[in-house]
């Protein structure tokens, strides 16, 4: 099943500027693939105003979010796989989301290197004890 996280992502983005809110986007800059300017991260994350007043060609799809803005007055172009956004939320009031840490994909060359006889079907694996848990973000 696909991550839900890009859909949420476009779906809070569309609600909070319909709001005539300012989208704030935390992101995981040491992610892979990440391209964003270093110089204005903070302890591996760096907070994007992804606006549509503070950014150009803004492209939201199922990999990634990219665009182009201005740091310090210069022009950078920025591309966010979806598994380092970290939250997505209003600067106004804070509502929107936080996601939890995801993982990188494994690309081909490390799929490749996988042994498959670690497929053991006699021992399936645990499965999680107790009820789902869903928490109020605010």
């Amino acid at each position: 099943m696909n991550s839900s996280r890009p859909y949420l992502v476009r779906a809070l983005y569309e609600w909070i500027v319909d709001n005539d809110c300012t989208p704030h986007m935390l992101v995981n800059a040491e992610y892979p693939a990440v391209q964003v300017p270093q110089g204005f991260a903070s302890d591996g994350q760096i907070v994007l105003n992804i606006s549509p007043s503070a950014v150009r060609h803004l492209h939201m799809d199922n990999e990634a979010v990219s665009f182009e803005g201005r740091f310090g007055g210069v022009a950078h172009t920025l591309y966010v796989p979806t598994g380092a956004i970290l939250g997505i939320y209003a600067r106004e009031n804070g509502q929107g989301m936080v996601f939890e840490l995801e993982p990188p994909l494994m690309d081909d060359d490390e799929l490749e290197g996988e042994d498959e006889s670690d497929d053991d079907t006699d021992n399936p694996p645990p499965r999680p004890s107790g009820r789902p848990s869903l928490k109020v973000v605010k």
